[in-house]
This record gives structure tokens, sequence and C-alpha cells, in this order.
């Protein structure tokens, strides 16, 4: 019997954008070995209770990661305190897969106004979770069994229709998918969850009907990550799998190639990256260029080649995000396209704050050379803070919408990080120009083939404006650096010896905001 492939629903959704939803099914044939147990949210549900409530109680301690039941002396409490009424709702019928930890049943609804509505079951009996933070994770379900209910996608998996349409999609299909995905991985980041695993075999249709819905499934190997947080471990699935997987530094930046992977797949019909054996896909990963030569790239837009490349930047910083790519010009196109909030905007707006006010005028002459297709973005996520439509936005205004669009293991636990980060914001206003020199990405404008013009332009606005005679100790405490750098032999060359001003190549490296530790290993 052919084993079906079933999801759950995340009850909480941005405004006007369909959320997908989470499968628990495992993905076969995985080509990496995980080396720990799956990434398990009960250190964070843990988190929240502390924060929620000040203290947890006794028999709902912290049980640490990786105990065994029965540690200590004491048996791990499974009874989870809710009404066991399981049966009394759902009919289970025949099973229809089986994994590793349970076993999946068809089901409906008995009573109400869903009676007989079909849905998918998957029975976790409890007595196989031997960890501590296994039952941990479900402490709160029921009797000895947890039942996990799903929404049955009849449709099939993007990689089938892929099959089916001859290897590849026309530009409008391909677009039409790629919005949907884009949107489902924008709301994840902005939860900060990252999912790894991103590939058409996780991507299923509602329904068999060609306009059917997507939903992304199988978080199995999903991990929580914070902004500033990097995670190591290797997993995924080699075809997909970003450059600086391999590298075991990476964070959200990861899915965004994976979808670039995608969306190559269905342009082309070919896997940017391939090879016989499993390390050659890696080499060709980190050293290779996907190609965009044969057909039938020539004959697809310069839009659709240019999303494409964007994504598969190997420098992640560089790299557009989930939500960018939903501004991209390819995309865009599409009437119905609603560009959702950007987790890097609350980054790079705390990065300007905390800058000096040199690099803020560099940032703000920079801000000025951008296109009507840069502007964009940043007018699509500036309208979504401006509340008050009053053309400013303020602190208040970014923690109403923060909190509007999350979650609440977000609201617990990366708001109030993310507000006290922009604090500096409470007793004044920003306006659209401001944003547009705070929320830029210097990184991602390099990667554009016209860097150097939108560079030299920025650099006269600066010179008119913003540079002005500096020595360099002057210099070096602006960039806030350590007595011990040597800031002679580092910062020289920024200077311009004939007027002493901020030279191009100091400029340049000024929008970076170079830290102290990147100067040092410039030495």
């Amino acid at each position: 019997m052919k084993k079906e492939k079933f999801e759950t629903e995340i009850p909480i959704s941005l405004p006007g954008i369909t959320v997908s939803t989470v499968s628990l099914t495992l993905t076969p044939k995985r080509l990496f070995r995980r080396p720990f147990p799956p990434p398990s949210p009960a250190k964070h549900i843990r988190a929240v209770l502390a924060r929620r409530h000040g203290s947890v109680k006794p028999n709902e301690a912290a049980i640490p990661e990786g105990s065994e039941a029965g540690a200590n002396g004491t048996g791990l409490d499974k009874s989870f305190g809710f009404s066991k009424h399981f049966g009394s709702k759902y009919e289970l019928g025949d099973e229809v897969g089986r994994g590793h930890f349970g076993y999946t049943c068809a089901a409906k609804f008995k009573k109400g106004e869903l009676k007989g509505q079909q849905v998918a079951v998957k029975v976790i009996p409890k007595a196989k979770m031997t960890t501590a933070i296994a039952i941990e994770d479900v402490r709160r379900e029921d009797h000895d069994n947890v039942y996990i209910v799903m929404e049955l996608c009849e449709g099939g998996e993007l990689l089938d229709r892929i099959f089916s349409r001859g290897g590849k999609y026309t530009e409008d299909d391909a677009k039409a998918v790629m919005i949907q995905i884009l949107n489902v991985v924008a709301f994840c980041h902005l939860q900060g969850v990252v999912h790894r695993d991103l590939k058409p075999e996780n991507f299923l249709f509602k329904s068999k009907d060609e306009s059917s819905q997507l939903k992304a499934i199988d978080f199995g190997l999903s991990d929580f990550v914070k902004p500033d947080e990097r995670l190591n471990d290797i997993v995924g699935s080699a075809y997909y799998v970003a450059p600086e997987v391999l590298h075991r530094s990476y964070s959200t930046e990861a899915d965004v190639w994976s979808i670039g992977v995608i969306a190559y797949i269905l342009l082309c019909g070919s896997r940017p990256f391939w090879a016989r054996t499993e390390s050659g896909i890696f080499r060709a990963v980190l050293k290779a260029d996907p190609s965009f030569d044969e057909a039938p790239w020539p004959s697809l837009s310069s839009e659709a080649r240019d999303f494409v490349k964007r994504l598969l930047n190997k420098d992640p910083r560089k790299r557009l995000t989930a939500a960018q790519a939903s501004s991209h010009p390819w995309i865009k196109t599409c009437n119905d396209v609603k560009v959702p909030l950007d987790i890097q905007i609350f980054k790079l707006l705390k990065a300007y704050l905390r800058s000096s006010s040199l690099r803020k005028a560099a940032l703000r002459a920079l801000s000025k050379t951008l296109t009507a297709n840069e502007l964009f973005y940043l007018k699509e996520q500036f309208q979504l803070l401006e509340s008050n439509k009053n053309g400013t936005i303020s602190l208040e205004n970014i923690k109403a919408v923060l909190i509007k669009n999350a979650t609440d293991a977000m609201k617990e636990s990366c708001i109030p990080e993310f507000l006290a980060s922009l604090n500096t914001l409470q007793y004044r206003r920003m306006d659209f120009d401001e944003f547009c020199a705070a929320a830029l990405s210097v990184h991602q404008l390099e990667a554009l083939d016209w860097w150097e013009q939108h560079a030299r332009c920025a650099y006269e606005l600066f010179e008119k404006d913003g540079n002005r005679p500096i020595v360099i100790e002057e210099l070096a405490s602006e960039l806030g650096l350590s007595p011990s750098v040597p800031v002679h032999a580092v910062l020289n060359d920024w200077i311009r010896h004939t007027d002493g001003k901020l030279s191009f190549l100091g400029f340049v490296k000024l929008l970076h905001g170079v830290s102290s530790r990147t100067l040092a290993k410039a030495q």
C-alpha cells in the first residue's frame, strides 16, 4: 500500500496569507544522518512558562534533555491533565501509513457540523517515548496515545505534479507555486523557525485541482533560531542543501537557497547541482555555479533568471530573504501578491540604531540611489509598520505589528528582545527616508550588477552632505574600536591624505558597519 502524507494545521496566519501546514510523516531515504535527536520545542515551552508564570509547578519541572525515564529514582509523569475524549469525537478507520514512532489512520468526525468529514489521525503510543524530552514535548496530551489530527491532502506532491507536466512548469505557473512557498517560509522565519528540508517532495496539494492550494509538510528537521543565532548541524537533502549548511554555520537563509533550487527545477526541469555521488553533489554546491546557458533558460525572461540567481547566491548575506523574493520584479507582476513582514527588517533597524552618526550619514546617501524596484520592497515593509498612516513609524507601531503577526511562542520569546534592541525609538518617530537608510541591506545591494554605480553615486552625495575631515583616532572612536586595535595600520587607507576626509574605500567599508573583529581579521 502506498504511504500517504498528511499535515497538521498551523492555527495562526498573517493577514492575507494562508499559512501552510506541517507534516509529521517521516521523509524517506534521508541523505543525511542526524547525529542528535530531532529538535524539540520543549526547552522553548519551558522558558515561556517560566516567564509567564514566574515558576513551574513541581510536576511540570524542566526535564534535562536526553535524560531517560526513571532517572534520579523517580518516574516521569505521563498523565497530561486533560480529559480523554478523543474516541467520542473521532471514528478511526483503516491504517494508511506507519512510521518509526506510530501509525496513521483515516478517520472522520462523529458528530457536530463536521460530522462525516474525513481527516487523518497519527497515533503515537506514549510507551514508545522513552526519553524525558519526548515525554516533555507531549506532557499535556491524552491517555496512552498521542493523537494528532491532520488535514488530508489528496493532490499529491509538487514533485509528482512536475513530472505530470513533462518535467517543468511554465513561468506563470511556476510563479503561482513560488508565491505560496515564499509566503509560508517568510511566516516561519518571522516566528524564528527554519525548516531545513525544503524540497518538492515536502509540498503537497490540497486537492487534485490544478489551482489547488499548496501545503508545506515535514517539519521533522525544523528548529528554532534567534535572529543572531547560527545553527551548525548538517541536515537536509543533498540536492537542496545550502553551502553554509556544509560549512556548519547557517540560519534562515539556508531555506531560501532550497527555494532557489526548487525554482530552478520548476523552470527548467533539471537540478542546478548534480553528481553521481553525495560527495560530488556537495562539491558542486560549494564550488560550481548553476548553468543558465542551456535550454530553456535563453527563452525565459531575464526577470526569471535574475530571481533564481539571487536565491542561489552562495553568500547568504547577499541572498534575498523569502519576503524580499516576494517583492522581486518577476513575482510582483502577479496582481494578488502581498509582501509579508520580513524578520530581517528588525535586524537591520537594530544595527542602524546602534551605528555611529557617520555611518548613518553614509547609509542615508546610499538610500537616495535606490531604484523604484529596490524601493518597492521597503515601501511594502514600511506600510506594514505604519498603522497610523501618517508617514512615520514609532516603537509602539512596531510592537503592535509584531504582536499581530506573531504566534504565542514568538510573543513570549522574541518580541521583548526585539523591542529592547529598538528602545532608542521610544521617544521619537522614523520617517520613510530614514527607514530606507535603516532597512536597506548593503550586502544584498553588492550582489547587483550595478553595485559600483550605486556606491559611486552614494559617495558623491556623501561628499556633499556627510563627509568631513576626520582624524584616524576619531574614526576609530566612531567605529567603537578597542584601544588594542592598531588603528593607524588598519584605517590608514580609509582617509584621504589630501584633505583628511573619508576615501571611497573607507566609505564602502563604513557602509558595512565594520566591526573591530572584522578589522582584526584584516590585519
